[in-house]
């Protein structure tokens, strides 16, 4: 699963923006779920740990989400868009193939 964000031309990310407003936007990039969820988890200064115990799983679980190795429940993404404070459209959103359709 991949998401895609928009990155500015300074290399930050772009929460929020949709994908069709080319004008905040130098470059969209297509990033795989696991590293969506981690960049969250670091924004907000969280362990794997503390989103493990928050989630309900293992550290390890988050971890292989994190890496790719697995992917989320539907409980488990709604639980984590919980945790990092964002809504799980917010979360999901531009969620894709790994192709850029823009």
């Amino acid at each position: 699963m991949s998401i895609v964000f928009c990155v500015k031309a300074d290399g930050s990310g772009i929460a929020g923006e949709t994908r069709g407003d080319s004008t905040a936007c130098a470059l969209w990039v297509v990033l795989p779920l696991g590293d969506v969820l981690k960049s969250h988890r670091t924004r907000c200064n969280m362990t794997q740990e503390f989103v493990a115990e928050k989630v309900g799983v293992s550290r390890q679980a988050v971890s292989k989400w994190e890496k790719g190795l697995s992917e989320p429940s539907t409980s488990n993404l709604i639980a984590l868009a919980k945790v990092f404070g964002v809504s799980v459209e917010e979360l999901l959103k531009n969620v894709g193939s790994g192709e850029e359709n823009h």
